[in-house]
């Protein structure tokens, strides 16, 4: 079984293995262009974005700077809107929804690491080498998605469509569909309704109007 399989069934593997290695350094050549191409040229950053991830939907704009670690694990659909330092470390898949939101400085981090010191050195791989192994779980982030500035994502989570995460968060559990929550750990507040709708504060709408 290649590494990259072993990723993606959620089972220990090596970071070091040539091929991942392959692929890593290619995502953070195209990150690394990205990250240096200004931000009026839209057409260049555009056919970088659809080189270095696995997909993305229409009216997409990632601001810049930007790491992704594999790039083609991650999927991204349309009209997603990504603030400055954004970090994707999508060892394991990463599925972001429609209309997604990230403030600045948002890090998804998929990979997961032993919690015993010596376990973390080394263990012995399946092909019965001494190496040092990891694992990763997934991340999706449903649509119409909101998270607020250094937002961090951890490994194994969905966030549910519709929901909002303060800025300074640590999210390491599932939260529900039409959520507001925030935290470290990340907990969920209350649920969002329609009495949160703009509609109820005209001193901040002045003069602008809700689509109904």
């Amino acid at each position: 079984m290649k590494e990259e399989e072993r990723i993606l069934k959620g089972q220990l593997f090596s970071p070091a293995n040539e091929e991942l290695q392959a692929i890593k350094l290619r995502s953070h050549k195209l990150s690394n262009r990205y990250t240096q191409l200004p931000e009026e040229n839209r057409e260049e950053r555009n056919k970088i974005l659809n080189e270095l991830v696995g997909s993305i939907g229409e009216n997409s704009f990632i601001l810049g700077p930007v790491f992704f670690h594999y790039g083609i694990h991650t999927t991204i659909g349309k009209h997603f809107f990504g603030n400055y330092n954004l970090t994707i470390q999508d060892d394991a898949l990463v599925t972001i929804g429609d209309y997604v939101s990230f403030g600045p400085n948002v890090t998804i981090v998929t990979p997961i690491h032993p919690l015993i010191a010596s376990e973390r050195r080394q263990m012995i791989h399946a092909n019965g080498e001494s190496k040092a192994l990891c694992y990763a779980k997934p991340v999706s982030i449903e649509n119409d998605v909101w998270l607020g500035a250094n937002v961090t994502v951890c490994g194994g989570v969905t966030i549910g469509e519709g929901s909002v995460i303060g800025a300074g968060s640590v999210v390491t559990r599932d939260i529900p569909a039409h959520s507001l929550a925030a935290g470290v750990p990340c907990k969920v507040i209350r649920t969002i309704t329609d009495a949160d709708s703009m509609m109820y504060k005209p001193e901040i709408l002045g003069g602008c109007q809700v689509l109904k």
